[in-house]
């Protein structure tokens, strides 16, 4: 039976947490779905009238509303907006791509640079222009939660993303609620929420893997570490489980991510190459698994491991190392804990045990204090290794942090070395050796322009192949033709035929994974529905 409760009127105010409100003993978001189907709204009666009240079911009862999600930054974040969107939907919820039309807005935010945080503040106020009901998610509310712009709006905590529907369903009848604990097991704090709640994939083909939260360092221009918190692992059983259950819902490439996947399992007496190792067991023939970024210090210990798993045929030859810089003193100011001969011993460790493995790493240009020479040091790493994949910041102070607080590099400068860096990372094209190849894709997704399907090769190089439909979820044989800046043109090889993935069909697009199949039907319904 479904309880419906009246809230106090407290609730009309901000409350730090809702954890007194609700206990482990109510419903879940399943038996709330499964409940509604026996509800039947009365029609009330009032003193000086006999006829029916028209009952407007959309703005009385939580969990009939339409709700658009909108997620900012990195594939945790993505990972985190799934998990969010599959219990909502689990619940009754309506997901929908057009703002304009959803009842609550939920923005899950991130804080690496500023104009993300601008990005996600114009949105809050945009809702509100329209009138519409917000809660905030991700980073930016996780950190600094007493922030003026989000005064009396509800959050729902990085580690708290399994009750994102008493959240909303607290939104949308006009309360403010703050749910931002951090989940803990006999005071030792734990990964975050389960990893088999309900999510709707972004893209049924791929699954986003959280294999912690948090992280070892504390590097002093990053305000991630505020949301985040220390670095806290989940068990290798249930990472294993999730990835087999991914397998089983039509999922044909994994990608583990954490704010660093290097790190993991310090903090339960186990590392990275044994997670690897286990869910490579997992792995079906012609499916693919792709690991996340890890930081050089966390790296160096398993290089050894770290390269047998990565020559593997089911593993992409693919690591996001950031480097941020090539200067030892800028490093030490970051508090990186590693020198610039740690990361040119990974990459070419890597290099020399994984051929033609691709390493992606991070630059900060205009970090404090960052002289010319410091500068020309990690344009010298640059025009030495010529990065196929390099991602270029420009660097902008978080407030809160210890950078923020250092003697700033002018403006124009840090504006000037991003050019210089821009302009040397495009002098050069890392694919034109490719040309002639035939290689092993895997299709997962559509391009950008809706030309082409895109595909990986072993590693995780970019191939665009024609847009047929036979040809998504699968690895298909290619001979590259053409080379751009950042991808390949593949032509299908004639008489090949296309090895499927999956050890199953894949789920709809918008389909909830991780429903029993009474629910996957209810689901189902609700889509067709909208």
């Amino acid at each position: 039976m479904l309880l419906l409760t009246t809230m106090p009127s407290a609730c009309d105010s901000m409350i730090d947490d809702i954890e007194d409100m609700v206990s482990a003993d109510d419903p879940t978001p399943q038996d709330r779905q499964n409940a509604r189907k026996s509800i039947i709204p009365r029609a009330r009666k009032r003193k000086d009238q006999l006829v029916p009240e028209e009952l407007q079911a959309d703005s009385l009862i939580p969990g009939t509303q339409k709700i658009w999600m909108r997620t900012w930054g990195c594939s945790h974040n993505n990972s985190d907006g799934e998990y969010m969107a599959g219990q909502l939907a689990a619940s009754g919820y309506k997901m929908t791509d057009d703002p304009s039309e959803a009842d609550l807005w939920l923005l899950n935010s991130c804080t690496v640079k500023n104009p993300a945080e601008d990005h996600f503040r114009n949105s809050i106020k945009k809702a509100q222009d329209q009138q519409k009901k917000v809660v905030l998610a991700g980073c930016v509310p996780q950190a600094q939660p007493r922030m003026d712009y989000l005064k009396g709006l509800s959050i729902i905590g990085v580690q708290q993303i399994d009750r994102v529907v008493e959240v909303v369903d607290e939104a949308v009848k006009g309360h403010s609620v703050r749910l931002l604990g951090q989940k803990k097991d006999g005071g030792k704090r734990l990964g975050g929420a389960r990893l088999d709640l309900p999510k709707i994939r972004k893209n049924p083909l791929i699954e986003i893997i959280s294999i912690n939260t948090g992280c070892l360092n504390a590097c002093t221009y990053c305000k991630t570490k505020h949301a985040r918190g220390d670095l806290a692992s989940y068990p290798v059983e249930e990472l294993v489980e999730r990835a087999r259950q991914s397998f089983q819902e039509g999922v044909c490439e994994i990608w583990l991510t954490s704010e660093d996947t290097g790190a993991y399992g310090r903090d339960i007496g186990t590392d990275l190459p044994s997670l690897l190792w286990r869910l490579v067991e997992e792995i079906p023939e012609g499916a693919m698994l792709r690991l996340g970024m890890t930081n050089p210090p966390y790296i160096l210990e398993h290089l050894e491991e770290m390269a047998k798993v990565l020559n593997h045929p089911r593993v992409y030859a693919f690591l996001h190392v950031p480097v941020q810089s090539a200067s030892d003193s800028v490093l030490m100011d970051m508090k990186r804990e590693y020198c610039a001969a740690d990361f040119r011993t990974v990459v070419d460790f890597l290099k020399d045990r994984v051929p033609g493995i691709t390493i992606a790493t991070d630059i900060i240009c205009g970090f404090p204090g960052e002289t010319e020479a410091d500068f020309q040091e990690t344009v010298e790493l640059v025009r030495q290794y010529r990065f196929p994949s390099l991602f270029i910041n420009q660097f902008y102070p978080r407030p809160g942090t210890p950078a923020a607080k250092m003697e700033q590099v002018p403006a124009h400068v840090k504006k000037q070395r991003t050019k210089e860096l821009s302009q040397l990372f495009h002098s050069y094209n890392p694919y034109d050796h490719k040309i002639g190849e035939r290689q092993k894709v895997l299709v997962t997704e559509e391009s950008f322009d809706a030309q082409y399907f895109v595909a990986h090769n072993k590693f995780y190089e970019q191939v665009l192949v024609p847009k047929q439909p036979e040809f998504t979820g699968k690895m298909i044989e290619v001979d590259v033709y053409e080379s751009g800046k950042h991808f390949l043109k593949g032509r299908p090889v004639d008489h090949s035929k296309p090895l499927t993935a999956s050890i199953a069909a894949p789920l709809l697009k918008g389909q909830v994974s991780g429903l029993t199949q009474v629910l996957l039907t209810s689901i189902i319904a609700i889509i067709g529905g909208k």
